[in-house]
């Protein structure tokens, strides 16, 4: 596998022994300059992270990468599975300084001789019924489930401090299908989705979507109506147990 180096952070940090990072994160700064002029939400759940980029003013879709990630006191590492914005990244470990300041993450690493410094701070690390990361394994359809497992190619639903992202791509053949995301509530078997923004349709943004839900054996059962007016009945299975890596 290869690794790409991390520039260590030249000032006094924090520490983030004992913290965890699971929640829902927003990007405030980069390289000492706030950021206004696009929206990026960063989702930690399970070993897993992915993020979704839009403009700000005009919800144009600009970007979403995540894999796998690994935090041991401040060392910081992530695998990218699937990378929009940086295709050759997929499959590469990046590693991190990383640490908390003030309730904040702060990240450096070395991007073409310099470095990348980003600010993210926290939105919510809420917890409910479906706080988890899910992938999708089954559907059913005129009453009988069809069930499939996972591999490179596969969809991908993270969700964690009331934020949601779903992700369609192939590891392998570093296939992008598709992604969108946004905020959720999940309470008494009803599951809404509030999108911010989508790949394929920015005139999707502001809308919202609801659904029926429940949790069978530790499996998500999701059912409704989707974007499209379709009728869905999906199941979605905890990734660490569904997910087979290619060999």
């Amino acid at each position: 596998m290869k690794k790409i180096l991390i520039l260590p952070l030249l000032f006094v940090m924090g520490t983030v022994i004992g913290q965890t990072l699971e929640g829902a994160w927003k990007l405030t700064h980069q390289n000492g300059k706030e950021v206004t002029e696009k929206t990026v939400v960063k989702i930690f759940q399970d070993g897993y992270f992915s993020y979704g980029s839009k403009e700000s003013l005009t919800n144009k879709f600009l970007g979403a990468g995540g894999g796998e990630f690994s935090l041991r006191d401040n060392y910081y590492t992530e695998t990218f599975d699937f990378n929009t914005e940086e295709e050759d990244l997929i499959g590469i470990t990046v590693e991190y300084s990383l640490d908390m300041v003030d309730g904040k993450i702060v990240t450096s690493v070395e991007k073409g001789g310099k470095a990348d410094v980003q600010i993210w701070s926290k939105i919510s690390d809420a917890k409910d019924d479906l706080t988890r990361n899910w992938v999708f394994t089954g559907r059913q359809r005129d009453g009988e489930i069809s069930r499939s497992t996972p591999g490179a190619r596969r969809t991908v639903k993270i969700l964690s401090g009331g934020h949601f992202q779903w992700i369609a791509f192939n590891s392998e053949t570093k296939q992008f299908s598709g992604t969108g995301g946004g905020t959720y509530t999940a309470k008494d078997g009803k599951y809404v989705e509030n999108i911010e923004y989508f790949s394929r349709d920015d005139s999707r943004v502001g809308a919202s979507l609801e659904f029926n839900y429940e949790v069978i054996d530790g499996e998500w059962h999701h059912s409704g109506m989707s974007s499209t007016g379709s009728p869905i009945y999906e199941i979605w299975s905890k990734y660490a147990d569904a997910y087979t890596k290619p060999n």
